[in-house]
Order: C-alpha cells, then sequence, then structure tokens
C-alpha cells in the first residue's frame, strides 16, 4: 500500500503540473478577445446545449460559486453574448443560450483555442498516446463510457 500512496500521489502532481504548465500556456496566447478564460467556458459550455442551460447546470459544468456564476453571467449579458429567457418547464427559473454575437465570438475563439490544443499536445504525445491520455483522464471524472465514443 505504501508503494501505491507513493505512485497515486507522484501522478498526481504530475497530471496537476501538467494542466497547470499547459493551461498558463493556453491564457498567455493573444487569442482571448478580451474575455477572461472562465467567461469563454460559459460561452463553450453553452455552445453545445442548443436549448440553453439553467444557471444550476451551467454552475456545476464551469466550476464557480453562485454568487461569482451570477456575476459572470451579467457581465456577458452586459456584453451582448449570452441571453435569458423564462425556462418552459419552469417559470420561475431561468435557461441561458448564446445570443448571435455570442456564438460567433465563441467560434472564433474555440477555433483558435483548438488549434493550440493539438500543437501544444501533440509536439509531446503521438496519437495512441493522445487517446490513453483523453480515456485515463474520462475514467478520473467517471466517465466510463468507451473512447470510441469520444473519436
Amino acid at each position: 500500500m505504501k508503494g501505491q500512496n507513493k505512485l497515486a500521489n507522484e501522478a498526481w502532481e504530475a497530471l496537476f503540473r501538467a494542466q497547470a504548465t499547459i493551461a498558463r500556456d493556453f491564457v498567455a496566447r493573444d487569442i482571448w478577445d478580451g474575455l477572461a478564460e472562465n467567461e469563454y467556458g460559459v460561452l463553450y459550455a453553452l455552445s453545445s446545449a442548443r436549448s440553453g442551460l439553467r444557471m444550476s447546470d451551467l454552475g456545476s459544468d464551469v466550476l464557480l460559486s453562485q454568487a461569482g456564476l451570477s456575476r459572470l453571467v451579467a457581465r456577458l449579458e452586459g456584453k451582448g453574448l449570452i441571453e435569458r429567457s423564462v425556462d418552459p418547464e419552469d417559470g420561475r427559473a431561468s435557461v441561458l443560450r448564446l445570443t448571435a454575437a455570442g456564438r460567433g465570438l465563441q467560434r472564433r475563439i474555440g477555433a483558435a483555442h483548438g488549434r493550440h490544443v493539438t500543437e501544444r499536445l501533440s509536439e509531446k504525445l503521438d496519437a495512441t498516446q493522445l487517446a490513453l491520455l483523453r480515456d485515463l483522464c474520462l475514467r478520473l471524472v467517471g466517465n466510463t463510457s468507451e473512447s470510441g465514443e469520444h473519436e
């Protein structure tokens, strides 16, 4: 067990350092068009939700406190990038969606970010290693579906 403990902690440290190092590199790139990383995270989350997301669903995706998310959503609304509408299933709740401007901005930033991710990860890992990394990370977050669904 002692060897497993050491190995698990070394793996965590390596994963943490890799993520932090690469994330700093991503943030340093001049692709964000004036958005903070977490603001882009909200646009990205909403981009794959055609019918929109409730604030509570968005909060679990972007990992912010309720108060922090509320302020962030208000900023994005003020910039004309997202809009709220009444939830048709529950009139007390609202649903957040990207505006046309928000969709366009997310696509522009997303394309540049996607190229950078590919460049950054592919310089160190081949396709087999990338697939293994993806599958291991999915397993760590509890998604044990077949890896072929992600290709």
